[in-house]
């Protein structure tokens, strides 16, 4: 290969919109500047480096802002439902039952919450869901067995990614779809049947990052931090919790009714906002929310999931730029230049590839269109096979995704974890979730690539 071509691609690799905005995003979070103001300076970057001016990159940004309005109004609304069910007092009546049967059972409760967490993604798909309704009245819990939340936040995005890349049913099946559609959309044929087989090792390395958050690295006792928010009174409130009436009433068979009937219609319309929205209305009606309370309820709501929501918003304005400036065209030609014609080399390049573009976009079914697109013309080109090609698409677009400040994978679970100010999104969820979870999947996507 012409060695001047090949410094050409390196330098356009190392000096791509892409890249530098990524970098720029992760290292502004780890400085805990807030993550909306590291993902707006991020995005404009990336405008900028691509030739735009200012105000163009400001208004691109603002404009693919709409590519997640539907996402962060099902997430406000679900915070206001949250904190319905939280008020009707059925949460605190499970939590006391909990507290006595899990008491001293660290490792059993993190992989019961991996577990439902699983659940989320294919018997019952909500996804995020559940986590603002299952886990803040849990925070007394864990602060009384002294648990380190890091390995909360490790089971949970265990749970909200592991079995869509593995299990072909819920959003596995969509996601396995999406990259069987791709592979033959850019002329590489594949069965359905086969992606859940290519995606089983990268898979089983995430249950090993799993076992060691668990078991090793965050088994230790951790004492509850300092409060980082601006939440007061959180301790007294969690206090309140365990003194309330220990009665099963009417108005908690209430409430699971209208936590059934908001599942329901979710699953029947395929929308979370009505489920959501039909939770509430039941809650008022059945009067287990005051009429007089509701404003101050979904208020409280609003300040639970608002934030989630808006990172959502301004994630998808960045991910709008990348893709708009044809930024995220020119990292994967200049990922080629370098690639030449070594197997090894190409697998761990289009890894990489992924895990940029995932960290950065925070969606890793966003990103299997994109990937399909330059890597089974290459895969074809270095020899890989149909199921390792699948593999690299399906890690390369699962990778970055634990990690990402702008993931849902990761913001899920801050959104519950954070709810009495005391979990940092940056360095309690991303960092853990990074490491436990993308190395693996690079180390275990290079293998599977080579060895299918």
């Amino acid at each position: 290969m012409d060695r001047s071509f090949l410094l050409y691609g390196r330098m356009d690799l190392v000096f791509n919109a892409v890249v530098i905005s990524v970098l720029l995003m992760v290292v502004l979070s780890l400085l805990r500047v807030n993550v909306v103001v590291a993902i707006l300076l991020a995005a404009i970057t990336a405008g900028l480096i691509s030739g735009l001016s200012l105000t163009d990159s400001v208004e691109l940004l603002v404009d693919g802002m709409g590519g997640q309005a539907d996402t962060a109004l099902s997430y406000i609304l679900l915070g206001a439902f949250a904190v319905m069910i939280g008020y009707s007092g059925i949460t605190g009546f499970l939590l006391r039952h909990l507290i006595n049967v899990l008491k001293g059972k660290k490792a059993f409760l993190l992989f019961a919450i991996a577990g439902v967490a699983s659940l989320s993604q294919n018997v019952v798909p909500v996804h995020i869901a559940f986590i603002p309704i299952l886990i803040p009245p849990l925070l007394s819990l864990f602060d009384s067995m002294k648990l380190d939340r890091r390995a909360v936040a490790t089971s949970l995005t265990f749970g909200l990614k592991a079995p869509y890349m593995m299990i072909p049913v819920g959003f596995g099946l969509i996601f396995h779809g999406v990259i069987q559609d791709e592979m033959i959309e850019n002329g590489m044929e594949i069965s359905l049947g086969q992606i859940p087989l290519a995606m089983l090792l990268p898979g089983f390395g995430m249950f090993l990052g799993l076992l060691v958050a668990i078991l090793i690295t965050y088994r230790k006792d951790r004492e509850p931090s300092a409060q980082l928010g601006a939440h007061q009174g959180a301790e007294e409130e969690s206090a309140a919790a365990k003194e309330e009436e220990t009665t099963f009433s009417i108005y908690h068979i209430f409430t699971i009714v209208a936590i059934v009937v908001a599942l329901s219609v979710q699953l029947i319309t395929d929308s979370l906002i009505l489920g959501a929205l039909t939770g509430i209305i039941l809650m008022v009606v059945f009067r287990v929310i005051p009429f007089k309370q509701g404003e101050h309820v979904v208020n409280d709501g609003i300040k639970m999931m608002g934030m989630i929501a808006f990172v959502m918003l301004v994630a998808s304005g960045f991910a709008s730029v990348l893709q708009e400036t044809g930024a995220v065209d020119e990292l994967v030609e200049a990922s080629t230049a370098v690639i030449g014609d070594n197997q090894f080399i190409g697998a761990m390049a289009m890894l990489i590839v992924g895990l940029i573009i995932t960290m950065g976009i925070g969606s890793s079914f966003g990103t299997i269109p994109i990937l399909a697109a330059l890597f089974v013309p290459l895969c074809s080109v270095l020899g890989f096979s149909p199921m390792a090609t699948a593999a690299l698409i399906g890690t390369a677009g699962a990778v970055g995704d634990a990690g990402s400040p702008a993931s849902d994978s990761t913001l899920g679970p801050t959104a519950g974890l954070n709810a009495d100010g005391r979990h940092h999104h940056v360095w309690d969820t991303c960092v853990p979730t990074f490491l436990h979870f993308n190395i693996p999947l690079l180390i275990f996507g290079l293998i599977t690539a080579m060895i299918l």
